[in-house]
């Protein structure tokens, strides 16, 4: 699939996703109690998944994986810092814990276990290197661009294995050409299905918010097979991303979901970073755009024995820093994302380029 993005800077630097260049940190839900039968870890780890994380955790103290909660899984190639939580009555046990690639920072007590989503978001610091010449200006005037608008909400490469291919076995399940005895399994497999349709419908409306950069509403509704004014209006609203009849927007960071009513106030509300549109990850129990949004959304739309649900189509980037180190050529810069989005996409607006991802 091609994943569309804003910025036609076409800039070029080196990104290593390894612990010396990529930290992220977990930012939790809300604040541990210093009380309960669960105790919270706050745990630094490199070169392993949460997963392996876990295991070794789990192999340590004695008990099953399932007992140890988490809100979110961090990337193995970073240096990560998340929380997670197991029964306190380990608290002695935990404490002489050692390992070389897993550092427990702090320890706290609560009254629940972590669950998965029960966290902010994450705050990244990346290091760029070999930023020479006019790429430092292009990095500086993509960064303020992306402080003002934001950045789509791709799902990541992780979504897709290390191949990019997971979604094919999840089609192949869907269409009974694949068993998979193990349920979740299967599931992360359809997962991955409904993340390579999510990403193809963001990307086409990328395509039509490129699209009406350089041509006429009227244009742009013969190329896309639009009715005919069924953009009208869009090319005059404020943001990157135009708003169409039918979309389905949702309050930011979070609340409830509701259907585009007036465009160009919508529009304004959606530039003053109070909603966001949302698009559709395919399953059941799931509300459908309607009208123009809906022609395009219903392309990238299957049944599937999964819940489906709504997702920010379109993410806002807070706590955006960026510092040039002229001597080693190198661009460090720190960003924070809501939960489950991806650092990648931050990064390949700021190169400029559409991706075959």
């Amino acid at each position: 699939m091609k994943l569309l993005y804003p910025l036609n800077i076409q800039n070029e630097f080196v990104f290593n996703s390894s612990p010396r260049d990529f930290t992220v940190e977990e930012i939790p839900l809300y604040e541990f109690t210093g009380e309960g039968e669960h105790l919270i870890l706050k745990v630094r780890k490199k070169e392993l998944t949460t997963w392996e994380m876990i295991d070794i955790l789990s192999g340590y103290v004695g008990i099953k994986r399932k007992e140890i909660g988490y809100a979110g899984l961090k990337d193995k190639h970073a240096m990560t810092i998340q929380s997670v939580s197991l029964p306190a009555k380990f608290e002695e046990k935990i404490a002489a814990f050692e390992h070389p690639q897993i550092k427990i920072l702090e320890t706290i007590k609560h009254n629940n276990k972590i669950r998965v989503g029960h966290l902010k978001g994450n705050r990244f610091q990346i290091r760029l290197k070999k930023v020479l010449g006019l790429q430092k200006e292009k990095l500086d005037s993509g960064l303020k661009w992306i402080k003002a608008n934001g950045v789509p909400n791709y799902f990541g490469n992780q979504r897709f294995g290390t191949d990019g291919t997971n979604w094919i076995d999840g089609k192949k399940i869907l269409d009974g050409k694949l068993k998979i005895r193990d349920r979740k399994t299967r599931e992360f497999l359809i997962g991955s299905y409904q993340s390579y349709l999510f990403n193809n419908w963001l990307s086409k409306r990328m395509e039509l918010n490129l699209m009406l950069e350089k041509f006429s509403e009227e244009e742009t509704e013969t190329f896309m097979n639009l009715p005919e004014g069924s953009l009208k209006g869009a090319k005059q609203q404020p943001h990157f991303y135009k708003l169409l009849e039918g979309d389905v927007m949702m309050h930011y960071p979070y609340g409830r979901l509701f259907e585009v009513e007036n465009l160009q106030e919508e529009a304004e509300r959606f530039m003053s970073k109070d909603i966001a549109p949302t698009g559709l990850v395919p399953g059941s129990k799931t509300k459908r755009a309607s009208g123009a949004a809906g022609m395009i959304e219903s392309q990238f739309d299957e049944e599937m024995n999964l819940y489906g649900a709504r997702r920010y189509a379109w993410i806002q980037v807070t706590d955006v820093k960026g510092k040039y180190i002229e001597e080693k050529a190198h661009y460090e810069l720190s960003f924070t994302l809501p939960k489950g989005s991806y650092a990648t996409n931050v990064l390949d607006v700021l190169r400029g380029k559409s991706l075959e991802n």
